[in-house]
């Protein structure tokens, strides 16, 4: 064999060697890739970053520890597409801020889909459909809460207020008549002046029982001025009157949306329930947390709480059961998921991921746990 051959045989030999050890390469990324399903290569082995907040039954924190739907839904997905993650709590607002400026990969929570946070942002499959409701006072004794209301602050704000107009009228018509007209306003000061308040509410109330009248130049004037006055005084006192003793009415009155116009609704700012009010020209009055909102419910500075159904029934069941109900009935439908930064390599992974899920035993199984047998 010449020299020549043997290093043909070689060269063989090596094309051979390289061939094969290409094709082992080829099978093990293949592999690879079969168990990322489908996930991008700069994604694969990388620690995601995910943001989240406290939204009890969907995201419960416990001295950092996370628990609850969103969050089981969340890490059954993540083990699914094979990625490591650390948890950022974070607000409301900074869930979506988080994933512009890219400091977050996704954001787990009780995330409404809204047409302008997708603007901002993309959103997973939706993963639970629920809609707004409404907490209020609960329900007590009738007699009780009327007579609650006579001994408000509004209603005996009213009555003093009153009480101060009439007794400045009934001065200046004593002093005009406590001399000239002696035995209708005269006396001692005591008697004098509670003549002139008993005349100042008669003529306001056009009884006029005739008993006292003003009879010098200065009290008619007086007495002129304030018969007209007292048409509009009386109007203005009579609707703060009703004002105060109804206003405690309208949180036992509230059976829907359409009777939240003229109550003191709360709600959450930046939430979509706080879009959906503005939406349908409802005023509200906005608070960080719904912990808050609850709180001025339950103390009866606010009428009713607006927020989404499903967390509502759940703080109310577990922290205000008896003294808070939820009004049967949604509205404005809301559909939670996840979400990512604008055109994020992840949506189509974790949306098979979520599908797959969502088929499951195990999810149902999670509902009830967390929403009770009616989810």
């Amino acid at each position: 064999m010449t020299h020549s051959t043997r290093i043909g045989q070689r060269i063989r030999w090596l094309l051979v060697l390289s061939l094969l050890l290409y094709s082992v390469a080829a099978l093990a990324q293949t592999g690879a890739d079969a168990d990322h399903a489908g996930m991008p290569a700069s994604e694969v082995g990388a620690k995601l970053t995910v943001g989240t907040k406290a939204a009890p039954p969907f995201v419960i924190d416990t001295d950092g520890r996370y628990s609850g739907i969103s969050i089981a839904l969340w890490q059954a997905v993540a083990e699914r597409i094979g990625v490591t993650f650390d948890y950022a709590p974070t607000t409301l607002p900074g869930l979506f801020s988080g994933l512009e400026d890219g400091q977050l990969d996704v954001s787990v929570a009780a995330l409404t889909v809204t047409a302008p946070r997708e603007a901002r942002i993309d959103f997973t499959y939706p993963f639970y459909s629920t809609g707004l409701a409404i907490a209020v006072p609960a329900g007590g004794s009738r007699v009780w809460s009327t007579v609650e209301r006579f001994f408000s602050w509004q209603f005996l704000s009213a009555l003093g207020a009153l009480a101060v107009v009439l007794m400045l009228v009934g001065v200046l018509v004593w002093l005009f008549e406590r001399r000239a007209n002696a035995e209708e306003f005269g006396g001692g000061p005591a008697s004098g002046l509670a003549s002139g308040f008993w005349w100042a509410a008669v003529t306001m109330t056009t009884v006029g029982y005739g008993d006292k009248s003003p009879r010098t130049l200065g009290g008619r004037v007086v007495g002129l001025v304030w018969m007209f006055a007292a048409i509009i005084i009386i109007s203005s006192f009579t609707a703060a009157i009703a004002t105060s003793l109804t206003v405690g009415q309208l949180s036992s009155g509230i059976r829907g949306v359409e009777d939240l116009p003229g109550a003191r609704v709360a709600t959450i700012s930046g939430s979509a329930a706080a879009d959906a009010l503005t939406d349908r020209g409802i005023a509200y009055q906005a608070r960080d947390e719904l912990d808050q909102a609850l709180e001025d419910l339950a103390a009866r500075r606010v009428d009713a709480v607006v927020f989404d159904a499903p967390l509502l029934r759940y703080e109310v069941l577990e922290r205000y059961a008896g003294k808070l109900d939820v009004v049967e009935g949604v509205f404005d439908r809301q559909d939670y998921a996840f979400a990512l930064p604008q055109g994020s390599d992840l949506r189509e992974p974790i949306n098979r991921a979520i599908l797959e899920y969502l088929g499951d035993d195990d999810w149902s199984a999670l509902l009830t746990r967390y929403l009770g047998a009616k989810h």
